[in-house]
């Protein structure tokens, strides 16, 4: 049975052209703590907890989108990166996807067992929001890493 889970190569191309600048303006917007006002909209909410008022459990609140609209492009550009078709896709690659893939799970989840252990407060918090994005970065830097070994490997052999 062969399942057709993956999108077509030409995806991974436009993964790579959004994911690259979002995670670069991504990263710049947290570090210089950049929020246009251009970007600040009234929002629906699900669940709304003020640090110092009101708890409700849907609402509006008026928020910057910017994160969210980075956060978003990073997600969707990495699935596309990740779950694209290589070139020639064959059984030897599935296997090198599906390593890759438990690889990056075993150590996204060790640092983020590290982190119950040793880190807290707003510290913690910053790891969770880095975390939500590892697992799939860490793919895709093995992944690539151990495809490109490959070709080196098949070049040496000719």
């Amino acid at each position: 049975m062969k399942l057709n889970y993956l999108f077509p190569n030409k995806y991974k191309k436009i993964g790579w052209l959004i994911f690259i600048p979002s995670a670069i303006i991504g990263l710049a917007t947290l570090i210089f703590e950049f929020e246009p006002n251009s970007l600040d909209f009234n929002m629906p909410a699900i669940f709304i907890n003020k640090l110092f008022g009101d708890k409700h459990f849907i609402g509006i609140v008026n928020n910057n989108v910017l994160n969210e609209i980075l956060g978003v492009l990073i997600i969707l550009s990495s699935l596309l990166v990740a779950f694209s078709k290589e070139e020639s896709e064959d059984e030897y690659i599935s296997k090198i996807r599906l390593e890759s893939l438990v690889w990056a799970v075993y150590l996204n989840y060790a640092i983020l067992l590290i982190s119950f252990l040793f880190i807290f407060d707003m510290s913690f918090l910053w790891v969770m929001i880095f975390n939500m994005f590892t697992i799939l970065l860490f793919f895709m830097i093995r992944f690539n890493w151990q495809i490109s070994k490959l070709k080196k490997s098949a070049r040496y052999e000719e």
